[in-house]
């Protein structure tokens, strides 16, 4: 959620920590601000967007300093909580990212102490408690102040009279940027693009000295680390909206090449079984959130059709409060940042139990690829837009092949089968393109929604899961209350809540389920509430009893959530779009979800 920048070097820091600040917004936050060592150590920071802070901020000179945007879980959003903080002695400041769990028993010592605070946060006992132990060594006296604090974090650090910046992480990111002359530190890639693509993966309880000469990282029992930097083979440029006009409507059209990108990186992996060499696992258990969750629940369909394995999909929170059953699943952990807090807890949870696990990420190198036996790459590139779109549909490529690997290796699918999987899943980039040419028609059926105050989604099968990501894309960026439903649950309640003013999005392909659904449009029809159906091309039936209908591609049924995903991608950004609402960065929402 939160963003950090440290920069250490000849420019000036001010430049530096703004430009990566900026780099970082995608992520949401409510405040921002900076730190800049010196004879004495400077800050500004407010609430709002960077823009507000950058407005007052003074003409601070020096090459090393901190940035930080906050994202509010302990403490409201206002100045004095906004980060960094100083000590009492203003020798020491930090930002951080994370929640400190024991923080009002470290305040309330400190207290005792006599130390005073400016803030409701939970960081803020770090710098104080760091304070307390600084005896002329600050790498011991962060190490010293860690050993007595319970929960997670990425924290880095500056002292005054001195171009040496201290980093530190536990379950939250950290990256350092490896510079000529500077060096530089980040919650995220993004952040450093403009200045170097060479990077060091921080790893949990490592501390990590960097001056613009060199950078050395300790193990936790103080013992230098030698790791060959990375390379990022993606630009600042591809970080930029490229002529469209928001970042999530580029990455909506990003789609197909983000399709071919998984394909190529993992087709032949597949095919060769060197993905998931053991498959005679008993079932698969999904564990997933938000949208990543929803992308779970389609991987459950097609992992129960292609492979015949039996399939539980389960949000992430809640994996690590039941106790387990005795036999031992298959668990697929889905998270597009790699870093998200619950996804990581029941990644350990699932080996603590004896499971097999394999994650299904975009980002390389990210925490969750470390706490997992293997790990499948989406390759969607860098994805800003808060709402996910590329990388939620290369979840369920990836989805979608691993049904294929599991499927061939527990011989469910014969030879033509597997030749027919496959050839479909090249067609994808191809059968997207073509919704997306379509898009002037999406935006057409705007009309509909637009003035909504509550819309219902409904679906069946595969596409069920679909039509509540559909409803959380409108909901995340247009602020209009919609709810997905699985169609035939309307008699259940929801017919209820239907009239004139309250339209229905529904999804209707040709499937085994098409009769049905038109029975539930008819159903909708009938309660006065307008319906926009999604169906296939030349589907002349549909358009007699819907109000309005967007054409997609025909591919086969199981293969439908592609074309209706970026049909309702397009219909909740030209819905935001003509509400005048913030898209990229829609309120009290983040990108990486680090804290629980």
């Amino acid at each position: 959620m939160c963003g950090i920048i440290g920069y250490t070097g000849p420019r000036v820091a001010t430049e530096v920590i703004l430009d990566a600040l900026k780099k970082l917004e995608y992520r949401g936050y409510d405040s921002a601000g900076v730190a800049i060592s010196g004879s004495s150590i400077q800050i500004h920071k407010d609430k709002g967007e960077i823009s507000v802070m950058e407005s007052t901020l003074p003409h601070f000179l020096g090459g090393v300093g901190i940035g930080h945007t906050r994202w509010a879980t302990c403490g409201k959003p206002s100045k004095p909580n906004a980060h960094p903080f100083a000590d009492c002695t203003g020798s020491i400041a930090l930002v951080h990212n994370g929640i400190i769990e024991n923080y009002a028993e470290i305040k309330r010592k400190l207290i005792e102490d006599g130390h005073i605070f400016t803030s409701e946060t939970d960081t803020e006992v770090l710098v104080h408690l760091i304070e307390k132990h600084n005896h002329g060594d600050l790498r011991q006296a962060l190490v010293a102040a860690l050993s007595e604090v319970r929960g997670t974090y990425a924290i880095v650090l500056l002292q005054k009279d001195s171009d040496r910046i201290l980093a530190t992480r536990k379950e939250n990111p950290l990256v350092v940027g490896l510079g000529v002359g500077e060096n530089f530190v980040a919650s995220d890639v993004t952040a450093l693009l403009n200045y170097t693509n060479k990077v060091l993966y921080v790893m949990d309880d490592e501390i990590v000295e960097l001056d613009p000469r060199k950078v050395t990282i300790y193990d936790p029992s103080g013992i230098p680390v030698e790791r060959k930097p990375s390379l990022i083979n993606w630009s600042a440029d591809e970080a930029q909206k490229g002529g469209f006009e928001h970042f999530m409507l580029k990455e909506i059209f990003e789609q197909p090449e983000a399709i071919r990108n998984t394909l190529r990186s993992n087709l032949e992996a597949v095919e060769s079984g060197n993905l998931l060499s053991k498959t005679d696992f008993p079932s698969i258990k999904i564990v997933a959130c938000g949208t990543s969750y929803h992308a779970a629940l389609v991987g459950k369909y097609v992992l129960e059709k292609v492979a015949k394995v039996p399939t539980t999909v389960e949000l992430a929170s809640e994996y690590r409060y039941g106790s387990g059953a005795k036999e031992h699943p298959l668990v697929v952990l889905i998270s597009q940042s790699g870093e998200t807090a619950d996804t990581l807890a029941a990644a350990r949870e699932a080996r603590r139990r004896g499971c097999q696990t394999l994650a299904i990420t975009n980002v390389v190198g990210s925490t969750l690829t470390r706490e997992v036996d293997e790990v499948f790459y989406t390759r969607a590139g860098p994805e800003i837009g808060v709402a996910a779109t590329k990388t939620f549909i290369t979840q369920l490529i990836a989805l979608y092949l691993i049904a294929m690997r599991v499927g061939d290796g527990r011989r469910s699918l014969s030879r033509d089968d597997l030749r027919a999987f496959r050839s479909e899943l090249l067609r994808l980039p191809q059968v997207v393109r073509s919704v997306l040419d379509s898009s002037p028609q999406v935006e057409e059926a705007t009309d509909m929604l637009v003035e909504a105050r509550d819309i219902f989604f409904l679906g069946r099968n595969i596409n069920f899961p679909i039509m509540l990501e559909g409803a959380l894309k409108l909901k995340e960026i247009s602020y209009i209350h919609a709810e997905g439903y699985a169609a035939g649950e309307l008699k259940h309640g929801p017919l209820a809540l239907l009239d004139s003013k309250t339209p229905t999005v529904a999804a209707c392909p040709r499937d085994h389920t098409y009769d049905k659904m038109l029975s539930n449009v008819a159903e909708v029809q009938a309660r006065d509430s307008p319906v926009l159906a999604i169906g296939f091309q030349g589907d002349r039936d549909l358009e007699q009893v819907a109000s309005k209908v967007i054409l997609v591609p025909e591919v086969p049924p199981l293969f439908s959530p592609f074309p209706i995903t970026v049909a309702l991608q397009l219909l909740s950004y030209y819905v935001a779009k003509r509400k005048g609402c913030s898209i990229d960065k829609p309120k009290n929402l983040a990108k990486s979800v680090t804290v629980e």
